[in-house]
């Protein structure tokens, strides 16, 4: 039988696959996006934050909305819960674009006039916010919750950089004279707002996955080393 055969003799994917895909295809879109708002802020490439249009993700949000309306009705509950879930990651993921674009807008009108202390941690929060999207996309795709922890934890650090760049610039303690400071600051709250939609995205899967709220799943991955051995005793035993 030829390659195209046996294309053409595969069942269809079902509706709900189908949009759980498209929706780790926008978590991929999104990822792409930071990076090439660090590259772009690290190297002050014009052709990088030029890139950073959010059409693809636009049009996704408007398929899978589209999607799901036609597909729920169709599915068993647990599939069901699985399809909300995508609506709202769409809905985090195409603020992440509009925030993005925000940055990039603001790293242009700074054009050059951003200092190396600035531009290092701009480019450490949009390198961040780059690999939270990675393990949200792996863990929405694998049912990952480990992946999707290591997400939330990320979140810490996003804070003390926007912490460390507003210090500078607003209370500015050595009274040092500093460049594109308003610019800087946009940019700035662009990354962590974005920042916070990533950890909003990975609570969901948290909830998806495990059925829990995430305070019980933190509770889970925050237990001493000690127990989670016996804990693994136990279930070696069980079995």
């Amino acid at each position: 039988m030829s390659t195209a055969a046996r294309v053409e003799s595969l069942p269809p994917e079902p509706a709900h696959r189908h949009i759980v895909r498209r929706t780790v295809e926008a978590c991929r879109l999104a990822k792409e996006a930071a990076g090439a708002a660090a590259e772009g802020i690290a190297t002050g490439s014009a052709p990088l934050l030029n890139s950073l249009q959010e059409r693809e993700l636009d049009a996704l949000d408007m398929e899978i909305d589209s999607a799901v309306t036609t597909a729920i009705t169709e599915v068993e509950p647990a599939e069901a819960r699985e399809l909300l879930a995508c609506m709202k990651f769409m809905i985090s993921l195409e603020r992440i674009g509009d925030l993005l674009l925000s940055f990039a807008n603001s790293a242009q009108a700074a054009a050059g006039r951003v200092d190396s202390e600035d531009t290092r941690d701009l480019t450490q929060m949009a390198t961040i916010l780059e690999k939270m999207l990675t393990d949200v996309g792996d863990a929405f795709s694998t049912r990952d919750v480990g992946k999707a922890v290591g997400a939330l934890r990320s979140d810490a650090e996003m804070d003390r950089l926007r912490n460390l760049i507003f210090l500078r610039h607003i209370e500015n303690p050595e009274n040092i004279a500093r460049q594109a400071s308003l610019q800087v600051i946009f940019m700035t709250q662009s990354l962590e707002r974005a920042g916070d939609h990533a950890k909003n995205l990975a609570e969901e899967v948290c909830h998806v996955v495990s059925g829990h709220t995430v305070r019980h799943v933190l509770m889970a991955y925050d237990k001493p080393v000690e127990q989670m051995f016996i804990d693994y005793l136990r279930r070696r035993d069980q079995h």
